[in-house]
């Protein structure tokens, strides 16, 4: 006998019911993942990025593909957001993969082989990556540049401040999740005042050349590959990079919810 139309859809509709719990249960099972793009303030040994993914649970991956010297351009120019890419297409063991985004301090001017123009080339890289992680199924995280811990006198120099306004409105354009460091990390670092700022660094200045550091640009051209350890006011040591970390760990964990269970209890 053939059953109603009505009957049927009522067998399919319970169906989906049923299936649904074990859906979510499967999105449970499985870990989120993480994925670092960025340059030294977020690569390992010269940045934040590490130190990150050490607050999440182990079974959490965190991978950090940041590295030193690399802007908005050079990033995609050398490859190495193939890899990225690479990662998303392998990406049916993790519930998401969130990509989290950061560049600027390379884009500025002065750069050889690194720096875009702020008009023309470096919103449009950033809101490429965006779409080209959506497009393979990842969650991308747009993060303004950490600040550089630079004073004249009493005051924090902004001089990361256009790139960050670029960050802010590709992702008011795109839609992606907003990490504003730039903001908080220099709200911070102002209210810390220039000589507890040095302390972030990776290695006290040397009293010989007190004067010549004070004195250096901002903007210094940052050496590619793995950086010396030395002092700077844009790299950071282990105490610049807990307290970077702790604060775009905060804002994950404010805007995605979902990821909440990732990180590892405060000790």
């Amino acid at each position: 006998m053939v059953k109603p139309f009505s009957t049927l859809m009522a067998a399919a509709c319970i169906g989906l019911a049923a299936g649904a719990p074990a859906q979510a249960a499967d999105e449970a099972a499985r870990p989120a993942r993480i994925i670092l793009v960025g340059d030294s303030t977020m690569a390992t040994r010269s940045g934040y990025g590490d130190a990150l993914c050490q607050r999440l649970r182990a079974d959490v991956a965190c991978i950090n593909l940041a590295r030193g010297g690399r802007s908005s351009g050079s990033f995609r120019a050398e490859g190495r957001w193939d890899e990225v890419q690479a990662l998303l297409r392998d990406g049916a063991a993790y519930s998401a993969s969130y990509v989290l985004i950061q560049f600027g301090h390379n884009d500025q001017p002065g750069k050889p082989g690194r720096s875009t123009d702020l008009v023309t080339q470096f919103p449009q890289n950033m809101a490429r990556y965006v779409s080209e992680a959506r497009a393979l199924g990842g969650v991308p995280v747009l993060v303004t540049p950490l600040t550089r811990r630079s004073f004249k006198g009493r005051y924090l120099r902004d001089d990361l401040g256009p790139w960050a306004s670029e960050v802010r409105r590709v992702a008011r354009e795109s839609g992606a999740i907003l990490i504003d460091l730039n903001k908080i990390s220099a709200d911070a670092v102002q209210a810390m005042g220039s000589a507890q700022a040095d302390t972030l660094a990776q290695a006290p200045p040397a009293a010989t050349n007190a004067a010549q550091v004070v004195a250096a640009p901002g903007a210094a051209v940052e050496p590619q590959g793995t950086p010396k350890i030395s002092f700077d006011r844009t790299h950071v040591g282990a105490k610049g990079a807990a307290l970077f970390s702790g604060m775009v760990a905060s804002e994950l964990q404010r805007q995605i919810p979902a990821l909440r269970p990732a990180f590892a209890p405060e000790p």
